[in-house]
């Protein structure tokens, strides 16, 4: 029985004779090196090609300017927070902490004094008395705080006592009852309090703390106050809500209880002078703006590099096909890899943080924020910021000076 053998053919189904389909392979090859030779040039050598503009470059140079300008106003106006925020920390400690002295101030290492505590029960109430005295005596503070109500009148503080269910402990015969459950009772401390004092006060309504059952107790209270220092040329001084607590730690219940006071800062919308608020809103206008020019032209960059890589993609999937084709043979898995450029994927990650560091830069500027905005748009811009002058060390590589250079760190990093 005779086996038909079908010859190949053309799209439209006439047969091809080996002459015209080695001529057609020939094509197809030939068209496929010019493909992959220029995909592989560099910018520089497809404008000495072609004349075509690289724009990817360019906007990677635009985009390393505005994002380094972006970054050095950000870190201006994240030191001037910190240090604020951090001052006022102190003054905050002085005021409101028993037995809180200026060798505290600075962190020393080794320290030269041991960690703030109380050691007696009587100690533990003279310091909520202590900082409730502070509080009512505020407007005496040389710095310009003000209580958080709208008449500037005493807020009342809010003690909160965490403490075990059940916590007895009978040391003399070594015997005991616990119930870990942690059962929490917050109470408010009205300015009445620092006339009888805090003991007295929590008496009155039935309150005892057992000490041996205390997991820890926090005192909280606000403070409102105006930063006249950030103001400059344009801009207006900022306004800002202090949260204070003060948080007595008694967890190891090595008799001990630790002392610590920490200060949340929000900043809050000014209603000042009408001069300086015309003044600011340029300094406002001048940020967004700034702001709006990095998304846009990250948001070109993300483009561009991404089609770049689609059409890695597609070029690669054209190549296999041609091998299979040509050769009956798929490509090596280390050609494949020469398709995916990981300078344009790091510069696609690096947009997506600039943009989000970016809008949430803005909404700082513009709207209330907390201290974990800063930290979270401080590393989101750090990382965003570090990685594009990374890659500049790509677009050096182009050159013949430092190319040496690039490609022996690229070496030592394989």
């Amino acid at each position: 029985m005779a086996v038909e053998t079908k010859e190949p053919t053309d799209d439209e189904g006439i047969v091809e004779s080996p002459v015209l389909q080695d001529a057609r392979i020939n094509e197809m090859e030939e068209r496929l090196r010019r493909k992959l030779q220029f995909f592989f040039m560099n910018p520089i050598e497809k404008w000495e090609a072609k004349r075509r503009f690289p724009y990817k470059f360019v906007v990677q140079v635009i985009k390393i300017v505005l994002v380094t300008l972006q970054l050095c106003l950000f870190a201006h106006s994240r030191y001037t927070h910190v240090n604020y925020t951090w001052d006022n920390t102190v003054t905050f400690s002085h005021l409101f902490l028993r037995g809180w002295d200026i060798t505290m101030e600075v962190n020393n290492y080794p320290p030269e004094t041991g960690p703030l505590s109380v050691y007696m029960i009587d100690e533990f109430f003279k310091t909520i008395d202590y900082a409730a005295a502070g509080y009512a005596n505020l407007p005496q503070a040389i710095g310009p705080y003000s209580f958080p109500t709208e008449d500037n009148t005493m807020a009342p503080m809010r003690l909160c006592l965490y403490r075990y269910k059940d916590g007895t402990i009978f040391g003399f015969n070594e015997s005991y009852v616990f119930n870990p459950e942690i059962d929490t009772l917050c109470v408010d401390l009205y300015q009445n309090v620092t006339t009888n004092g805090s003991q007295a006060y929590l008496h009155d309504k039935d309150i005892h703390i057992n000490f041996s059952a205390l997991v820890k107790a926090e005192l909280k209270f606000a403070i409102k106050t105006v930063n006249f220092k950030a103001a400059g040329p344009i801009t207006a001084p900022d306004c800002y809500r202090f949260d204070i607590m003060i948080f007595f730690n008694n967890q190891d219940h090595d008799g001990q209880m630790v002392l610590r006071l920490e200060a949340e800062p929000t900043r809050l919308v000014c209603h000042g002078d009408v001069e300086f608020i015309k003044n600011s809103q340029i300094d406002d206008a001048l940020r967004s703006l700034l702001n709006i020019l990095v998304i846009v032209i990250c948001l070109v960059s993300f483009a561009l590099c991404a089609r770049a890589i689609f059409r890695a993609q597609i070029l690669r999937l054209t190549t296999c096909d041609f091998f299979k084709q040509a050769y009956g043979k798929d490509l090596s898995c280390e050609g494949k890899w020469e398709f995916v450029n990981m300078w344009y994927i790091m510069i696609v990650f690096n947009d997506i943080l600039l943009i989000i560091g970016s809008a949430l830069k803005e909404q700082i500027e513009r709207k209330h924020f907390i201290a974990d905005d800063w930290n979270v748009c401080s590393l989101l811009l750090g990382v965003g910021n570090s990685l594009v002058w990374f890659g500049v060390l790509r677009y050096l590589g182009f050159f013949k000076t430092y190319n040496v250079v690039i490609l022996t760190l690229k070496k030592g990093c394989t």
